[in-house]
């Protein structure tokens, strides 16, 4: 079989395969009449039903072009050929918005907001933060994320549950723009689950328990940004 080959481009945001074969085939549509779509309708012309294929099976990903116009296709919307996004482009891409649109909408000239996708990098004030949430529809989670402060965020948790959590509410407020309690709240507890955790790998005695224990700290910390979501939620109900 021809080895399909697609156009060089950005690399294209996490896709969804058993979304885009589930769309197709709820369409009655099969692989060559998508490939057809895709060169009649989006000037895609290197487009075969062996490259659709490689697309649903995983073995290659849509650029962030094909992507888009695989949507308009399948009469869905990018988003829903998107794994969960992580970055700026993936996120922007899922909202099936133009680069010059958000750009505009966050206040900068399209050539330093191109480069903040392809840097990974972010680079503005609060108020363009608040803008770029509005724009892309972000949760808060997903704003720190593209903005590059999770790391930062996770910094902070680490050292908040180990020691005194009640010296971090500030720092971490500058970072979550949370309500004081909500955050006091969620501090408090990851604090109360990870020295839970440590006074059982003190009084395990050794041997594999406390082992398991101090396994068990090193994951909770690993994942500390994802306990954090999970106790502000909590929190918030």
């Amino acid at each position: 079989m021809h080895q399909p080959t697609a156009q060089p481009n950005h690399p294209g945001p996490p896709f969804n395969a058993p979304a885009a074969r589930r769309l197709r085939a709820g369409l009655g549509m099969g692989p060559e009449h998508v490939a057809y779509g895709l060169r009649a309708s989006y000037g895609l012309p290197y487009v075969t039903p062996d490259l659709v294929i490689a697309w649903e099976r995983g073995a290659l990903t849509p650029s962030s072009p094909e992507l888009t116009a695989l949507a308009g296709v399948l009469w869905c919307s990018p988003g829903e050929l998107i794994g969960r996004p992580r970055t700026l482009r993936e996120h922007r891409i899922a909202r099936a918005l133009a680069p010059e649109d958000v750009a505009r909408a966050v206040g900068h000239d399209l050539d330093s907001y191109l480069r903040m996708e392809d840097t990974g990098q972010w680079r503005g004030s609060e108020r363009q933060a608040a803008a770029l949430a509005d724009v892309l529809e972000l949760a808060l989670p997903d704003l720190v994320t593209v903005t590059g402060r999770e790391a930062k965020l996770a910094e902070l948790l680490r050292s908040a549950v180990a020691t005194r959590w009640q010296g971090y509410v500030r720092p971490l407020g500058k970072i979550v723009p949370l309500d004081r309690g909500l955050l006091e709240h969620a501090l408090q507890s990851l604090h109360q689950e990870y020295q839970g955790q440590m006074v059982a790998t003190l009084s395990g005695g050794g041997g594999n328990a406390a082992d398991d224990s101090r396994d068990a700290g090193r994951g909770f910390l690993d994942r500390i940004v994802e306990h954090f979501w999970a106790a502000v939620e909590g929190g918030a109900v």
